[in-house]
C-alpha cells in the first residue's frame, strides 16, 4: 500500500476495504508508529526554563524583600571596616614617617657602596699565611716488575725455576704396590692362628652334625600303570 494517495483496491473499484472504527479509518500497522505523534506538531507550551542563582528579587517570590524577624539588629561591614580605620587613624601623632633619601642601590658585585660601616677585615676571603709546602722525597726506583704471570714463562719468579720432572700416570699405584712388597719383606711367619678358640657347651646351630651324612636312599621303582578297558562301540538296545 503506498504511502501517500490511494491504494490499488480504491482505484480498480472492484472492491474495497471496510472500515475498521466505523468512520472510514484506515489501517495503520504498529510498526514504526510514534508514540505521541501530537507532541511533534502544532504550537507546544514552552516554560521559560530554569531561573539561575541571582541576587534579584525575582528569585524570592515576593515584590519586596520581607524580613524574618520584626526589629532584627542590622551590621554593614563595609560601614564597621571604615569606623575601625577612623578610630586607628586618630592614635596617629603626626604624618607616616619618610626617610629623607631612598636606599641605595649596589655599584656593581663585590662593592660596598651605600653600606652602613663598610668592609670588615673579619668576613675577607683571603687566606692566612702559611709555611712553603715541602713535597716529600721521591720513592726508590726499583727494577719495573716483569710482564707475565709466569706460566709458560721461565724466569719470571721470585725465586729459582723448578726443574722438569716426569710424573707417572700410575705412580700412586705402584707406589704403594712397593709399599706392600716391603711389608711383606719384613713379616718373619704367616698370620698367628689359635686353636684353643673359646667355645660354647652346645652349638648356636641345633642341625650341625661333624658325622658325614649317610648316602642317599634310592627311591622304590614306580609300576607302570594299565589304561583302563574301554570298549569300541557301545552296547545297541
Amino acid at each position: 500500500m503506498p504511502a501517500e494517495g490511494k491504494s490499488d483496491m480504491e482505484r480498480i473499484g472492484l472492491f474495497s476495504e471496510m472500515g475498521y472504527v466505523t468512520i472510514g479509518d484506515k489501517y495503520v500497522s504498529h510498526y514504526m508508529r510514534p508514540f505521541n505523534e501530537a507532541a511533534s506538531k502544532n504550537r507546544q507550551m514552552l516554560p521559560g526554563g530554569t531561573k539561575t542563582l541571582s541576587a534579584l528579587q525575582a528569585g524570592y517570590f515576593e515584590p519586596q524583600f520581607v524580613r524574618i524577624f520584626d526589629g532584627e539588629a542590622y551590621a554593614n561591614p563595609v560601614q564597621l571596616r571604615r569606623r575601625y580605620r577612623l578610630a586607628e587613624s586618630k592614635k596617629n601623632l603626626g604624618k607616616a614617617f619618610l626617610p629623607s633619601n631612598g636606599d641605595k642601590l649596589p655599584c656593581g658585585l663585590g662593592s660596598y657602596y651605600g653600606t652602613i660601616g663598610g668592609s670588615y677585615a673579619y668576613f675577607s676571603p683571603q687566606l692566612k699565611a702559611r709555611e712553603r709546602y715541602i713535597p716529600p722525597g721521591k720513592n726508590f726506583y726499583t727494577n719495573p716488575g716483569k710482564k707475565g704471570t709466569g706460566y709458560g714463562y721461565a724466569n719470571l719468579t721470585i725465586g729459582e725455576q723448578f726443574p722438569h720432572e716426569p710424573d707417572g700416570y700410575e705412580v700412586e699405584r705402584i707406589n704403594a704396590k712397593k709399599a706392600q712388597e716391603e711389608h711383606k719383606r719384613l713379616v718373619k711367619g704367616g698370620p698367628f692362628k689359635l686353636n684353643l678358640y673359646p667355645q660354647e657347651y652346645f652349638d648356636m646351630n641345633p642341625y650341625f652334625n661333624d658325622k658325614p651324612l649317610p648316602p642317599l636312599k634310592k627311591p622304590p621303582p614306580e609300576k607302570p600303570i594299565a589304561p583302563p578297558f574301554k570298549p569300541s562301540s557301545p552296547a545297541k538296545k
